[in-house]
């Protein structure tokens, strides 16, 4: 049995954590942290999982980490690389902030405002996009999860850009999320009052997920890339969509578009493409490790547009945080990932 413990286990992506990892046959939770509800139990702290066993959750400095195997880090961004360099170094580790996933350091300081505290960490950490990654996954002991935006906006580029089938000096990514992927803590901007019946966009060309999606496919590329990417806050609870407009590079058609995806993810469990008369949407994806992606022709000539949705909880942070762990333990990368949505 696989002995877990989440830090910063009281927010959005703890909890979904909790739930999916209950389900897995081989792990047991042995510990729980939050800072701040540091005391509570686990029913108080997440009411609808009353179902499973009231732990208490205790500061990180109370866990023996001697009795533990593997470690999901939940913290918020910039609080993450300090705890991992401080753990020991038998624990494999699954970082769902940013702080491990920028490789450049002048990247992560110029975007995360400060310079990075563990750059020998920094080097062995590995870019978790798990249909990408799994080689590198399988033998990590520090995996950075990604972004739920570079998430939905890699898994239908990647394939594309690697054959060379987009002009990549043209790539706008305009992705919509609900409220969730802000965190659970209590912001003005965030009141029901303050966000229901409207949408707006926010970090406009200055989102710190923009690097991340810019290294994927400069990687993908084998040259610098650069997107505009403009994410935007809608008034509902979970999901994400991914608009890319994209113009074809020489010689290639909506057909090979499509055909590249098809080969790239037909024997992916969590990848679904889409035939030219549906479109990805957030309630076919809510609560599952799925991301639903579809190809369509623009307007004007060698104008394509791709959509890709996904839970930003799940696919998005939490449950490719249990895919890529399977993926360390040579477990089927479905063990516990539900590919089914909760719906309506």
């Amino acid at each position: 049995m696989l002995n877990v413990a989440i830090l910063g286990a009281s927010g959005y992506t703890g909890a979904e954590l909790i739930r999916l990892l209950h389900l897995h046959p081989h792990v047991r939770i042995a510990a729980l942290s939050a800072e701040s509800q540091a005391g509570q139990t686990l029913h108080e702290t997440f009411p609808h999982l009353g179902q499973l066993p009231n732990q208490t959750l205790v500061k990180i400095e109370d866990i023996d980490f001697s009795a533990i195997d593997l470690v999901f880090c939940c913290l918020p961004h910039g609080t993450t690389q300090s705890v991992i360099a401080g753990l020991p170094t038998h624990l494999r580790v699954i970082d769902l902030s940013a702080d491990f996933r920028l490789r450049d350091p002048a990247a992560y300081a110029e975007w995360y405002g400060h310079p990075h505290q563990a750059l020998s960490l920094q080097e062995e950490a590995v870019y978790g996009l798990t249909e990408h990654a799994r080689d590198a996954v399988g033998s990590a002991r520090l995996v950075a999860n990604p972004g739920c935006y570079p998430t939905a906006s890699l898994l239908p580029l990647l394939p594309l850009v690697k054959q060379g089938l987009l002009q990549t000096d043209r790539l706008v990514i305009d992705a919509k999320s609900g409220i969730s992927g802000a965190g659970r803590s209590v912001k003005r901007n965030l009141l029901f009052t303050e966000l229901d019946e409207g949408m707006s966009a926010y970090s406009v060309s200055r989102h710190r997920h923009t690097p991340e999606i810019e290294q994927g496919l400069t990687d993908a590329a084998g040259a610098a890339v650069q997107v505009t990417f403009v994410p935007h806050l809608i008034p509902m609870k979970r999901g994400m969509v991914a608009t890319i407009y994209a113009s074809l590079a020489a010689g290639a058609s909506l057909a090979d578009i499509r055909a590249s995806l098809s080969q790239a993810y037909q024997n992916e469990p969590f990848i679904e493409l889409l035939d030219s008369q549906s479109f990805p949407s957030t309630q076919a994806v809510r609560a599952s490790n799925c991301c639903q992606m579809g190809v369509y022709a623009g307007r004007r000539e060698q104008e394509v547009i791709l959509v890709s949705a996904i839970d930003n909880l799940v696919k998005g942070a939490s449950g490719q945080a249990v895919q890529n762990m399977n993926v360390m333990y040579g477990w089927p990368e479905t063990m516990a990932v539900d590919a089914l949505p909760v719906y309506p």
